[in-house]
Order: C-alpha cells, then sequence, then structure tokens
C-alpha cells in the first residue's frame, strides 16, 4: 500500500466469472480464502468449488448468500458471497465478480476515533433529542450552525435555542416524529444564530430506538441546499415574470405586475417609477441627469395597503442625484445600498419623510434597477427589504436586472402602443363631428367610446342638413383597427357629406361610396399584397314635412325605432352588401314616422360582445330604450351602461339617438304653376300674400325675386307639371321649384353685353345657399334665405 493506492487486495477474495461460469479471475486474496492458487482454477468450472449442489452461474444483475465451498485440504468453508453480472462492452466480454470481505472490523476501543466520527466529525449538521425532546448530543457541524458549544445548550428545546417561529415549528415536526415513530423531511429558509444571512435546510427527523424497538428520542439531521434552493427560486421567479408581467398593453398594469411578482419573492417592498415621456409623444430623454423627476406608476408591500411608501401611485416627486433612484439612471446599473450607510446618508438627511420610514419599517437594504429597453431608459425597479434579514446579494442584483429587462420591454410596448393608440384617438376625434347641428328634423345626442382593449377603429356617426328642412343621418364601421382604420374612416365621412350634398338617394349614395372602398382598397394592395379596405354603413334621410324617412344599410345592422306610447321594434331593412365587394346592388326601405319617434343607430360593437348573442343585445337595447322619458342623452348613457361590461367594450362604439320633429302644415305653402310666363307675376304676389300671413314681411322682396326667377326658369327650360312651395321655420325660409325635368341648371357667369343668364347669379347672391337635388319624377330646384339676418 502507498499514499497514492491505499488499498490491500489481499484484504478480498475476488473471482470473475464469465457468462459460462468458468473462472477467468483469481486474487490472491482467493487464494488465502481456498488454498487454491490461480494456475489450479482459473479456466476451469466456479462449480468445482462447491461443497454441495447449486448453481454455478448465479441470475439477476446482484446476488448474494451464504455458500459452502470447498477449501484446497477438503474442508468445507461457510462463506457469504456478493456477485454483481457485468455487461459486455467496448470489447470486453461480460461476465460475474464476486467478491467476499476477509477483514472485518469488530468493537473499537472508546479512545478509537472511528468510533464516534459517525456522530461529531459528520459533515452533516446532526442533533439527538430524547424523548422529552431536550437536546443531548450534537455534532460539531450542528453545533458551528446554532453558534453555541454543545455543553451550553444540552437540556434545551429546539424552540429555547432557535427562538423563531421556525424553530418552534420543527420543533412540532420532532414531536409528531416522536409521537408516529415515522420520520419526517422538513424544508425550511432560515437564518440561525451562527449564521449571517438565511440559509435554506433540508431537515431530516428520525426516531431513535434501543434494542427493545422503544423510541427513545429523536434524530435531526440538517442539510444545507441554499444553492440549490436559491437557484430554484430565481429560476421560479424568472418564469413567473415571463407569464406574469405584461399581459396587457397598459403601462400602469404592467408597472403593478411587476411589482407584484418581485414582492416576497425578492423584496419586502418594490416601488416602479417612470420618467414621463416627452411632449408630442417623443421618448424619454436617453440619459437623465440629476435631479430625476418621477412618476410613481405601482408598488407592493408585505404589509396591506403598501404603508412604507412615500409617494402615491400617480405622484411625481423629485429625486436628487445622492438618492439610489437618481444614481442608478445616470450610471445606468443596479446600485445596492444598505442603512445606515453612507451611500444614503446624505439622501436621507434630505428627505425626512423617508427617515421616518426606514426608523419605523426598519429598512436595511435598498437596490435600485433601472428599467431601460431598446437603447430608451424608461424609470427605476427599487426593491427594500425590512423583514427578511439578509441584506442583497449579487445574485439578487443579477435576478433583478434579469425580470427587469422582461418588464422593460413590456413596459416600453405599452408606452408605444398606448401613444400610438392616443394618436389614433386623437384622429378619431377630430374627424368626428364635434357637435350635432341643432335641425327642425330632429333632435339628437351621441355616443363614442373606442375599444377598452384594443386599437382605435372606424367607427363613426353624422348628422347632415340637407334642403328643404330634411336631415341625413349616417352611422359606419371601418374593417381595422388602428390609424389607418381612422383615416379611411375620415375618408368615407367626407365622401359621405359630399354625396349628402348633392341629394343623392339612400341606395344611390351608397352605390357611389361602394366605389369608393373598392379604389380604396386598390390603392391599400397597390404594392401587390391584397387590399383589405372593407366597411359597413347604413344612410336614412328624414322629411319634416313628410314625416317619412327613407333608409339603406351595406351590412350594417339595422336601426331600432321607439315610436311615441309604443315599443321598441327593429327596422325591416335589406341588409345589402357591405362596401367594398363592388357590383352589388342596394335597396332602399321607406318609413312613415310619427313625431316624437326615436330612431336608434349604433355601430356592431355595441352588440356583439362575449358575454351573449346579438339577440340578447337586441332585446336589452330595446329595454333601455324602452325607458325613454324626453332626455337623449339620459338614454344613450342608459343603452350603453345596459349593454357594455363594466371593462369596457371589445370593439368601438357608436350610438346615435335621433328623435323626429314635423313641420306643421301651417309653415308649407305650395302652389301648382301653369306653363304660362304671364302667371308669374300673381304668383309673386300670392307669394308676397302667403309670407305677410306668417308675419315675414322684411323677406318679402327677396323672396319674391327668388320666386320670380325659378319659376321664370322653370316654365322656360322645364316640363310639366311645375310645383312651387315655401317653407319656413324660425330661421329660414325656403322656396322649392319642381318639375318633372332631370336637367339641372348651372350658374354661369353672363358677359357684359349678355341680355341673360344673370337669374341663378342673382339668386345666389340674395339667399345663404342654393341648388338642386334630382327625385323621381324630375328635379327640385331650390333657395334657402336667412331670417335672423333680416
Amino acid at each position: 500500500m502507498s499514499p497514492e493506492y491505499p488499498f490491500d487486495d489481499a484484504a478480498t477474495a475476488r473471482a470473475v466469472l464469465d457468462e459460462s461460469g468458468t473462472l477467468v479471475e483469481w486474487n490472491a486474496g482467493a487464494e488465502r480464502l481456498l488454498g487454491w492458487p490461480a494456475a489450479d482454477v482459473v479456466g476451469r468450472p466456479a462449480g468445482n468449488l462447491l461443497a454441495g449442489q447449486g448453481a454455478a452461474v448465479p441470475a439477476g444483475s446482484r446476488w448474494a448468500d451464504t455458500v459452502a465451498l470447498r477449501h484446497r485440504d477438503g474442508r468445507e468453508v461457510s462463506v457469504w458471497l456478493l456477485a454483481h453480472h457485468r455487461r459486455a462492452q467496448d470489447g470486453a466480454p461480460g461476465g460475474w465478480l464476486v467478491v467476499t470481505p476477509l477483514e472485518i472490523g469488530g468493537s473499537a476501543s472508546p479512545d478509537d476515533p472511528l468510533a464516534t466520527a459517525a456522530l461529531i466529525q459528520s459533515p452533516c449538521a446532526v442533533a439527538v433529542y430524547d424523548e422529552r425532546l431536550r437536546l443531548r448530543r450534537v455534532n460539531d457541524a450542528m453545533a458551528d450552525v446554532i453558534g453555541l458549544p454543545e455543553d451550553r445548550i444540552q437540556g434545551l428545546r429546539l424552540s429555547e435555542i432557535g427562538g423563531r417561529a421556525e424553530s418552534e415549528e420543527l420543533e412540532s415536526h420532532l414531536l409528531r416524529v416522536l409521537t408516529t415513530g415515522r420520520a419526517q423531511d422538513i424544508q425550511t429558509y432560515m437564518r440561525t444564530g451562527g449564521e449571517d444571512r438565511a440559509h435554506a435546510w433540508l431537515a431530516r427527523m428520525a426516531p431513535v430506538t434501543d434494542t427493545q424497538g422503544r423510541i427513545r428520542g429523536v434524530c435531526l439531521a440538517a442539510h444545507d441546499f441554499t444553492d440549490n434552493y436559491l437557484a430554484r427560486e430565481r429560476l421560479q421567479l424568472v418564469n413567473e415574470a415571463s407569464v406574469r408581467i405584461g399581459s396587457t398593453l397598459d403601462v400602469t398594469r404592467t408597472a403593478q405586475e411587476l411589482a407584484d411578482v418581485c414582492v416576497p419573492a425578492l423584496a419586502d417592498f418594490v416601488s416602479v417609477d417612470l420618467l414621463d415621456p416627452a411632449e408630442h409623444g417623443g421618448e424619454p430623454a436617453e440619459a437623465p441627469t440629476a435631479p430625476v423627476k418621477l412618476r410613481r406608476a405601482a408598488h407592493q408591500s408585505i404589509n396591506p395597503g403598501s404603508p412604507e411608501a412615500v409617494v402615491k401611485p400617480g405622484q411625481l416627486d423629485t429625486y436628487p442625484e445622492t438618492s439610489p433612484q437618481a444614481a442608478s439612471l445616470i450610471a445606468g446599473r443596479t446600485v445596492v445600498a444598505s442603512v445606515p450607510s453612507v451611500d444614503l446618508e446624505e439622501w436621507l438627511s434630505w428627505d425626512a419623510r423617508r427617515v421616518q420610514r426606514v426608523k419605523e419599517y426598519g429598512i436595511h437594504s435598498t437596490m435600485s434597477v433601472p428599467l431601460q429597453a431598446r437603447g430608451t431608459t424608461l424609470g427605476v425597479v427599487v426593491c427594500t427589504r425590512f423583514r427578511r434579514p439578509d441584506p442583497f446579494s449579487a445574485d439578487d442584483a443579477l435576478l433583478a436586472e434579469e425580470v427587469s429587462a422582461r418588464a422593460a420591454v413590456c413596459i416600453d410596448n405599452a408606452r408605444r402602443f398606448s401613444r400610438e393608440r392616443e394618436t389614433a384617438l386623437a384622429l378619431q376625434r377630430s374627424l368626428l363631428p364635434r357637435s350635432l347641428p341643432r335641425t327642425a328634423a330632429v333632435d339628437a345626442a351621441s355616443r363614442y367610446l373606442p375599444a377598452a382593449r384594443a386599437d382605435v377603429g372606424g367607427d363613426w356617426f353624422d348628422v347632415i342638413p340637407l334642403s328643404g328642412m330634411r336631415v341625413a343621418m349616417v352611422v359606419g364601421d371601418v374593417v381595422g383597427h388602428g390609424i389607418q382604420a381612422s383615416a379611411t374612416m375620415g375618408r368615407l365621412r367626407t365622401a359621405v357629406r359630399t354625396l349628402a350634398d348633392i341629394d343623392l338617394a339612400p341606395d344611390e349614395l351608397l352605390t357611389h361610396l361602394d366605389d369608393l372602398v373598392v379604389r380604396l382598397s386598390a390603392e391599400a394592395g397597390s404594392d401587390g399584397s391584397p387590399g383589405e379596405v372593407g366597411a359597413t354603413c347604413l344612410y336614412a334621410v328624414y322629411d319634416p314635412v313628410s314625416r317619412r324617412c327613407t333608409l339603406a344599410r351595406a351590412g350594417h345592422p339595422p336601426p331600432v325605432v321607439l315610436p311615441p306610447g309604443g315599443a321598441p321594434q327593429q327596422v325591416d331593412l335589406p341588409a345589402g352588401p357591405p362596401l367594398g365587394l363592388g357590383g352589388l346592388p342596394f335597396e332602399s326601405a321607406e318609413l312613415e314616422l310619427r313625431e316624437g319617434s326615436v330612431l336608434s343607430f349604433y355601430t356592431d360593437g355595441l352588440i356583439e360582445t362575449r358575454e351573449r348573442d346579438v339577440d340578447a343585445s337586441h332585446q336589452l337595447l330595446c329595454e333601455a330604450l324602452a325607458t325613454y322619458a324626453d332626455s337623449l342623452d339620459e338614454t344613450c348613457d342608459r343603452v350603453l351602461h345596459a349593454l357594455l361590461p363594466p371593462g369596457g367594450a371589445a370593439d368601438d362604439v357608436a350610438l346615435l339617438l335621433a328623435r323626429t320633429l314635423g313641420l306643421p302644415a301651417s309653415q308649407v305653402a305650395t302652389w301648382h304653376i301653369p306653363a304660362d310666363p304671364a302667371l308669374v307675376s300673381p304668383i309673386r304676389k300670392q307669394v308676397v300674400e302667403q309670407l305677410d300671413t306668417w308675419g315675414l314681411q322684411e323677406a318679402a322682396f327677396t323672396a319674391e325675386l327668388v320666386v320670380s326667377e325659378l319659376v321664370t326658369n322653370a316654365i322656360r327650360y322645364g316640363a310639366h307639371p311645375i310645383r312651387l312651395r315655401l317653407i319656413h321655420d324660425e330661421a329660414t325660409l325656403i322656396c322649392e321649384v319642381s318639375d318633372t325635368s332631370h336637367t339641372a341648371p348651372h350658374l354661369r357667369r353672363a358677359k357684359t353685353w349678355d341680355e341673360g343668364g344673370r337669374g341663378l347669379l342673382l339668386v345666389a347672391q340674395l339667399t345663404q345657399r342654393w341648388g338642386s337635388r334630382h327625385t323621381a319624377d324630375g328635379k327640385t330646384i331650390w333657395a334657402e334665405i336667412g331670417l335672423l339676418d333680416e
């Protein structure tokens, strides 16, 4: 033997058998045991050495038993054998290794160090408690863990030695082992008296029995697995952060998720402070300078209500250069500081509120981690410990940086989304009417709500005054979300207003609008990709004189009408294809509405929700409208409250309510004009008389000139029958001349020596506005005379 090889081969009898049971190796220990030299047995069957009957080759992968073997001198030797099967590998043949010890240690003397090494010098911390759970023995490792010598703590209970809640919990498990006789394994994370920081321990407890099997105490063996425990905790925290942080595209919610993940796994209190974005939607400054202004986005504490917080969420606070927040932001790295220390002394002296919190809660360690994503500094995460006794370590800093880096990307994504959403929302609101016009045809109220958790969509509505006291009401929805949808919505709304100004019928207007959407879709796909522009629309025209409403829709939900004193009901209206398909016809429907009827126009975001189907939403809409009590604004709010979930709609919602008004017959005068220019003068006289009846003498001169010109043109260039109609309200007098010719007049500039061509120019100068509209029977030339300016 030598220090490099301390093994004594002769102390073990060893033999090797091949798969057939033939001896292939025989060592000196085997010769010592049976007296046979290797030359006499190697190459021969091992069965020749058996003193009795038995198989020469054992079965299984391991075999152990007592066997009678034949000594060379003829006597029998009873030997306990242990056999291991070896598989053939790397060219070596398979076989069996058979061994038995020749030298067995006997009972050692009390002075033999090996007799006490099992307990005293074991690297595993071991303690033995008697049947009263009083400490009897500890080894050196356990004494180091406890931090007290064995002779000073003998006779004490575990709870008395530890003095902590964790010690009392361990003692309860010791009692359970003592009473039940069943071993237990307990994991705990605690700091003992002999440690400067907490460790993770696996406490293995087993009953101690005497020779009669009676339980005489409990043995506690503690294994320190702190490294594995912390590695597992860090991995679990990183995994939890990847799952929990960034569940929404809301900056505040994401910051709160970051704080929630870190408490209590990493710190006792965590605050997330963000830099305010630059004005006009810009990015925060890449390199903050002291003093730094930060806005509290979120915080979390192990104490309910976070009483340690000095700043409330949403509040802006200023941090000097000596503060951990400013120091980490300026340096661009994690800053760990202890309390009290020189690092924080100057800052704490500057802020008395934080000094009070430090003393009140016993804060002893803080760690500031900058939030950085895509080269931009977004803010800082501050982790604080006061209940956990150990300060932040380098591993804690690496873990905080990993979690913060993931959160920073999510916060940056949320901030970018919020900025884009606000831009789209501002564009959307700028394209929607800021207020609805007051008309003699309807009283109207509207609501627009953007989607709660998605990009802004392309929903829109409008109320457009038309000629003849009529009014157009439109509601539409562009497919998709974002700035592109808002821009498309603006183009469609402008197109609808332009087409409405030329007094197109609803079905004809939708046909022209469909052509526009087809062109927009083609432009969107001009780069080779297919166009994806599409929209739905509902267009209605209401005439307060006839009290009739003409409607047409393009794939849009039909309106609901609430007649005075009746029940709400959905209007039976041909569906029509969505805009953008091209070439398909649209159909109109005409309703006769009683004065005071309420029309409800809306987009699909109001009725299509995850909580219920469309039929149930229609029922709720009808129930909300049925409670209408004169106020359209209150009814709008009641409808939204009844149909939308508390967190907001998943899609944009546009709602337009219009209560129809009727123009009394006393405010309308109609004449049928013969095709005789000589009768123009009597018609002018009748008009003046009618204006006297209405008390509109101030407008008589202008109205007489306008009627004379329009009637004369109709007699000269139009086709019979010809009709003159006067309509007035408080602010406007409307003159309409209708005939069956489809040729519309146009304004031209007459030259100096031209005898004609000045009539329409004169009408345009004397009236607020004028125009023409085509009807199914011909055309109508109209002019509006303002009454309030007369």
